[in-house]
């Protein structure tokens, strides 16, 4: 063996490299949405459209401008301008006046993104940050949902009406069949309505391999679980609690963010079953009738300490009580 062959090259880490780029995964998500964007196109009308046009546009408008008087380099090209965007636009109604649209827009971009460094930097989801600041905000604009097909009805009939989740908070009737849910026949946030269009883009985002199944399988069957319990073994009363809200919407496609959920496998599942627990948690016994965005910016919080606690140590690391006791 000759003397070249014979050397340990040794080299920092990553030793392991992917072709993936930001940009390809970005892509694969906005890919994953496009089923949703078609089905809330197809319930609740070409204003659905609208009022995703805006929001992708102004958030990529505040990213460039900010990103510009923060003398940074541009960003646009990775596309999670856009993934924020669309994001964003599936949290609200479609009716939502516009200039809302792009307050939401701005919050999202320069205040949870940019102010933070920009992408990988920021430790919550912003388009959560916009729809949270949105809700507090304009709570009834944010809390009148459209009723399907509304755009083909008269003025009477295409009045906003409860979503299945408020009236199952408050005890209400009328509910429509679980069949009708599954295809987005309801009153809800534009992307969350479609759980078939939602079930589809997960599928393609597992094949894909840009998310891994733990948290989303985690986070509803956490949710299942407990409802499961508070319906005392009512499976149509979990049926409508997992179908409801935004509950599929949270865990397939912002849960799942890279940057704000942890890196190894024990941390997803504390991860995942925590949004779960306070999702359910503030649907049982909060005023508000949904909690899914509320509990993954809590755990968006609590990430680094989760990631702290259950991080793998390195081969042969030795404990710090240890050392202490060896140097005495």
């Amino acid at each position: 063996m000759s003397e070249e062959k014979r050397l340990l090259n040794v080299s920092p880490s990553p030793h392991f490299r992917s072709n993936d780029t930001v940009t390809g995964i970005m892509l694969d998500v906005i890919i994953a949405m496009i089923p949703s964007l078609i089905a809330s196109t197809y319930i609740f009308g070409f204003r659905a459209l609208l009022v995703t046009a805006v929001s992708v546009l102004s958030c990529v408008g505040f990213e460039y401008l900010s990103r510009k008087v923060m003398k940074r380099h541009n960003t646009l090209a990775d596309l999670s301008a856009v993934v924020t965007g669309m994001l964003l636009a599936f949290n609200l109604p479609v009716d939502i006046p516009i200039p809302m649209v792009i307050i939401g827009a701005a919050v999202a971009i320069i205040v949870a993104k940019q102010f933070f460094g920009g992408i990988g930097q920021n430790f919550v989801n912003p388009a959560l940050v916009g729809r949270i600041v949105l809700m507090v905000s304009f709570p009834v604009q944010m809390s009148k949902y459209g009723t399907p097909f509304a755009w083909n009805k008269s003025e009477v009939d295409a009045l906003s009406t409860a979503t299945p989740l408020q009236k199952l908070a408050n005890g209400e009737g009328g509910l429509p069949k679980l069949t009708d849910m599954l295809l987005g026949l309801r009153p809800g946030a534009l992307g969350e309505v479609c759980a078939v269009a939602l079930l589809l883009g997960f599928c393609y985002l597992l094949i894909r391999r840009v998310i891994k199944p733990t948290i989303p399988l985690c986070f509803i069957g956490t949710v299942a679980v407990i409802m499961l319990i508070a319906g005392k073994g009512d499976l149509t009363f979990v049926g409508y609690e997992v179908l409801s809200g935004g509950l599929l919407l949270g865990a397939i496609f912002m849960a799942t963010d890279y940057t704000t959920s942890p890196v190894n496998f024990k941390g997803q599942v504390i991860f995942a079953v925590g949004c779960g627990i306070i999702t359910s948690v503030i649907r049982l016994f909060g005023s508000l009738p949904e909690g899914v965005s509320f509990s993954i910016i809590l755990m968006n919080i609590l990430v680094p300490q989760i990631e702290k606690f259950t991080t793998p140590k390195p081969f042969g690391t030795v404990k710090e009580k240890k050392v202490k006791e060896a140097a005495k």
